[in-house]
């Protein structure tokens, strides 16, 4: 064959293997059998399928088209997958990438696929890390540098990374070899020119190069992305547990207080204190029902008005029926209720009241906490980027529990003038009961059950 149209061939070759690799990766299905240590034998067999249907394609183009090489991808895919998935899927894999070979003659090409699956399951077995397969790179040079870097504290004479490297070039020279014999008995792509050959084993060595880059980049996204979740759980995890002791501690004080001069009212403190504390631990819910969150609150305020004096304050509650069934975040709402009551109406001596209003509007669930206490005054508005100035650790939480769960798609606004009253007031994406909630705690749900 002439040089030029090898070259050309070869240049197709690289394009079709990023093209194919490319495509697989953007299934979901494909990336939960490719990224994962360990496989279970249906998963090896399908990972099998996924990869070796469309090369088998390929094979089959090549003896439509007589002129066109490049689709034929199956001495590169068996390698691939042995490494990738151990010697069953090599070997499944090269048998299926051999069953066009076989309908036009190439009888060697079975045997040989199924040695190659087994060379690159076994070399598979020997890397000392798993992440060196994914490493792998078809400049033999930076591997020589990674290795003397490694041997200069330990010396260490095996280097998997050279080692594939020196594998895939063996066994493309063993089918070069065989395909040189009479009678077709496998195909290879053969050059007499000593720098074509040389161009024919580097686009082996880097087809597998280019796949495996391909498929590890989008690997380390869903890494990155796993990391993320993870650390917007923490951080989730980690203000809820704020909140809550705020609350307690709180209470305590407030029951504290009770003992001495009036046990009676410490007693039915403590009963509503114990249904608090009962719904928390048998709830482990991230998003609750707004009645829930409404049914929990009552709870609250039926022990603050013992605190305080059915006098002193009044609970009025404006909700819109069909609010109540949107999901909202549990624990929402408790701290803005306890920084009315704390900063806005324990100075007053004659009390005061908290309004909670509920409501839909353009698509948001909108939610107001208002009371007529001593306000907080111009210094301690909204000042600051998230505004949490002067708001105190309960305010503060809440907005960052909203910008960790909603990103810039909630809002929260406080409206306060001194000696007249504080308005808080949530905008939230509307979420149904039955409707998908955050990643974060969508995952987090799936792994408790």
């Amino acid at each position: 064959m002439d040089s030029r149209l090898i070259l050309i061939n070869l240049l197709i070759k690289l394009g079709v293997a990023a093209a194919v690799a490319s495509a697989l990766v953007r299934s979901v299905e494909f990336k939960s059998l490719l990224f994962r240590e360990e496989r279970t034998l249906k998963q090896r067999i399908y990972l099998s399928l996924w990869i070796g249907i469309p090369i088998a394609l390929g094979v089959w183009v090549r003896f439509t088209q007589k002129s066109f090489f490049a689709g034929d991808l199956s001495f590169e895919t068996t390698i691939l997958l042995g490494v990738i998935a151990g010697r069953f899927a090599g070997v499944s894999g090269g048998i299926l990438l051999a069953l066009p070979a076989l309908f036009h003659g190439e009888w060697a090409t079975l045997p040989l696929n199924i040695v190659f699956g087994l060379v690159a399951g076994q070399l598979r077995m020997m890397a000392p890390d798993l992440e060196d397969i994914w490493s792998f790179s078809p400049f033999v040079d930076l591997s020589l540098y990674r290795m003397v870097r490694r041997n200069l504290p330990k010396p260490r004479l095996f280097d998997w990374q050279i080692a594939f490297f020196i594998t895939i070039v063996g066994l493309r020279l063993i089918h070069s070899q065989i395909a040189r014999f009479p009678g077709h008995l496998t195909y290879s792509l053969e050059s007499s020119s000593f720098w074509v050959e040389v161009a024919i084993y580097f686009t082996s060595v880097t087809v597998i190069g280019t796949e495996l880059k391909i498929w590890n980049s989008v690997r380390i996204q869903i890494k990155l992305e796993e990391q993320q979740r993870m650390l917007l759980h923490a951080r989730m995890e980690a203000l809820q547990n704020q909140i809550n002791p705020h609350f307690l501690f709180n209470t305590l004080n407030s029951v504290s207080s009770l003992v001495r001069f009036d046990p009676d009212t410490a007693r039915e403190m403590i009963i509503k204190l114990a249904n608090i504390l009962r719904r928390l631990l048998h709830s482990s819910d991230a998003f609750v029902p707004l009645r829930d969150e409404i049914e929990f609150i009552d709870d609250y305020l039926d022990i603050e008005v013992v605190r305080f004096g059915h006098d002193k304050l009044r609970v009025i509650k404006d909700l819109d029926p069909s609010s109540l069934d949107v999901m909202v975040p549990s624990m929402l709402l408790q701290p803005l209720v306890e920084n009315s009551i704390k900063h806005g109406l324990s100075t007053k001596l004659d009390g005061g009241s908290v309004h909670l209003r509920s409501r839909l509007s353009e698509s948001k669930l909108v939610l107001e906490v208002e009371d007529d206490g001593v306000g907080m005054g111009a210094a301690n508005l909204l000042e600051k980027p998230d505004g949490l100035g002067g708001t105190g650790i309960g305010m503060a939480n809440v907005a960052e529990r909203l910008k960790v769960l909603y990103g810039g798609s909630a809002k929260m606004t406080i409206d306060s003038l001194e000696g007249k009253g504080t308005l808080v007031r949530l905008r939230l994406p509307v979420l149904s009961g039955d409707e998908s909630l955050p990643l974060v705690y969508e995952e987090r749900s799936s792994t408790r059950r």
